[in-house]
C-alpha cells in the first residue's frame, strides 16, 4: 500500500471567487434589510421598531457579507498530484479532504448562474467513499474544464477499487 504525504493543498481558487461569494451572501441578506428599510420609511408610527429590526438584521448581515467571502478565500485550496486530489474548504468549519486517484468514480463540472456571471466553475469529484464527493468551488472556468479532463484521464489510468 502506498503512503501519501498529508499536507495542505497548494493552489488557491480564483480571486474572483471573493466577488462570487459576496454576491451569494447578498442574496439572502439584502431582501429583509430592504423590506424593513422601506417599511420604516412608509410607516411612521412603527418606525422606531422597524429601525431596530433593521439594525438587528443588517449588522450581522453586513458582517457576513464583508467577512465570509474573504475568509473562504483564505481557506479554500486545492491540488492534484499523481496519487490524489486534495481540497480544503469552509469558513467557520474547515474541511480538508484527500481522495486517492484509485477511488475516483466520476468527475463533473458545476456552474450555477452566479458562477457563470463571474466566469467561474466548480469541480465535483465523486469517490467510492461514504464521506461523499469532493467539491472544489471558485475555479476559473477554463481551469475547471482542464482539471476535469486531467482528473478523468488520471483516474482511468490508475488501477484501483472504485469500480
Amino acid at each position: 500500500m502506498m503512503e501519501m504525504e498529508l499536507r495542505p493543498p497548494r493552489h488557491r481558487v480564483a480571486p474572483r471567487a471573493i466577488r462570487w461569494w459576496t454576491a451569494q451572501a447578498l442574496v439572502p441578506t439584502m431582501p429583509p434589510a430592504l423590506v424593513l428599510a422601506l417599511l420604516a420609511l412608509l410607516i411612521a408610527p412603527a418606525r422606531p421598531w422597524l429601525l431596530l429590526a433593521l439594525l438587528i438584521v443588517a449588522v450581522p448581515g453586513l458582517a457576513y457579507v464583508l467577512l465570509m467571502p474573504r475568509q473562504r478565500y483564505r481557506v479554500h485550496r486545492w491540488e492534484v498530484t499523481d496519487d490524489a486530489v486534495y481540497a480544503a474548504s469552509g469558513w467557520l468549519w474547515h474541511k480538508w479532504r484527500v481522495a486517492p486517484m484509485s477511488r475516483i468514480q466520476t468527475v463533473d463540472t458545476l456552474r450555477g448562474p452566479l458562477q457563470q456571471i463571474f466566469n467561474l466553475s466548480g469541480v465535483k469529484v465523486t469517490t467510492a467513499s461514504a464521506a461523499g464527493s469532493i467539491k472544489i468551488q471558485g475555479l476559473d472556468r477554463r481551469l475547471a474544464a482542464d482539471l476535469v479532463e486531467q482528473l478523468a484521464a488520471r483516474a482511468q489510468a490508475v488501477p484501483g477499487d472504485a469500480t
